[in-house]
């Protein structure tokens, strides 16, 4: 991955609140850098500090102390005209525009450019269908917003951001209200369209199954440890994904299935075979559940019952005594193990 443009960087950012003479920090000593071409997925338990952090990045909110730069300038000398036509948000709302048409939401996003009366020359109206072609949404574009699906709203909005022409898109959980094949398509359209179009796309998720294969970077956000920053599989592989839940250490991230699931309990001891490690993954994936510890081969020397997977319906267990039973299915093998 060659380095791209720096569109965004923090240097020992101070991120909080201010009311009145009061002034509460939620973090401090941030750094960071977003690039162009780029999609980085912000991870983090609820209360991490994900918005704070991202409405300081969208300027709604100043940062308490530090530097925060924004195409190399300071971001506070920024005009509201300037930042519309700089930074893209998309938030996590719904969007109330019902009776508008998915045109007539998308061209919306050109008011920076064509002001108050919103007339689009010929340029602006290349610039939304190229975005509406780019989200692949076209085909839709006569339709009001009331009759579309919720990934098909949030493709109109991701478009809406586009024909600002922003070079740094922000997305407060995108997939929040979406089902799983919408979530993988808008994730997949995310991360083509950094590259596409060439943006600095952030968006915070708690879908950490899509962040991991699609984000090129991830932002780790805890309350505890601040920010963590990195390409996606050096943070992976460098076993940093436990961070984000460390006041959690029941749960804990499986490093060959990127994701996290409770940490097994229980006195129960097996030893498992499998013929492969979908099998052997899905076998103790039950066994887990049932409060089994699966021991590897190495350990068929010890006194412990034996389960062989030859398939989902030839399950081999043996017991301690050496009688072994032939399983034909898993509700089988657990209501007698």
């Amino acid at each position: 991955m060659r380095q791209s443009e720096i569109v965004v960087e923090g240097k020992n950012l101070t991120l909080g609140y201010r009311v009145g003479k009061k002034r509460t920090e939620v973090h401090t000593g941030l750094n960071f850098q977003l690039f162009r071409g780029e999609l980085t997925c912000l991870l983090g338990a609820n209360g991490a500090g994900k918005s704070t952090l991202l409405r300081t990045l969208a300027a709604a909110q100043p940062p308490l102390s530090g530097n925060l730069y924004l195409l190399g300038r300071d971001l506070s000398t920024y005009s509201e005209r300037e930042l519309s036509r700089t930074i893209g948000v998309v938030l996590t709302d719904r969007t109330q525009a019902g009776g508008l048409t998915v045109y007539e939401l998308v061209a919306l996003g050109r008011q920076p450019y064509t002001g108050f009366f919103g007339r689009l020359n010929k340029e602006d109206k290349q610039l939304v269908e190229h975005a509406l072609q780019a989200v692949e949404i076209a085909h839709k574009a006569r339709c009001y917003m009331a009759e579309l699906s919720d990934g098909e709203r949030q493709k109109v909005m991701i478009a809406k951001a586009l024909v600002q022409e922003c070079p740094l898109i922000l997305l407060d959980e995108p997939t929040a209200f979406l089902d799983v094949v919408s979530r993988i398509e808008i994730m997949n359209l995310l991360h083509r369209l950094a590259v596409e179009e060439n943006r600095a796309i952030l968006l915070s998720t708690h879908d950490i199954e899509q962040a991991l294969v699609l984000a090129d970077r991830l932002w780790l956000l805890s309350s505890q440890g601040g920010l963590e920053c990195g390409v996606t599989e050096d943070l992976i592989l460098g076993n940093r994904m436990d961070t984000l839940f460390r006041e959690r250490p029941h749960i804990k991230f499986d490093l060959m299935h990127g994701g996290f699931s409770p940490e097994v309990s229980g006195e129960k001891f097996i030893v498992l075979k499998a013929e492969n490690e979908i099998l052997r993954h899905w076998t103790q994936n039950a066994l887990n559940r049932h409060h089994y510890f699966c021991l590897d081969a190495s350990a068929l020397n010890q006194k412990l019952p034996l389960l062989e997977v030859r398939s989902s319906n030839l399950l081999f267990y043996t017991e301690v005594n050496g009688q072994t039973v032939c399983y034909t299915s898993f509700q089988h093998l657990l209501e007698n193990i």
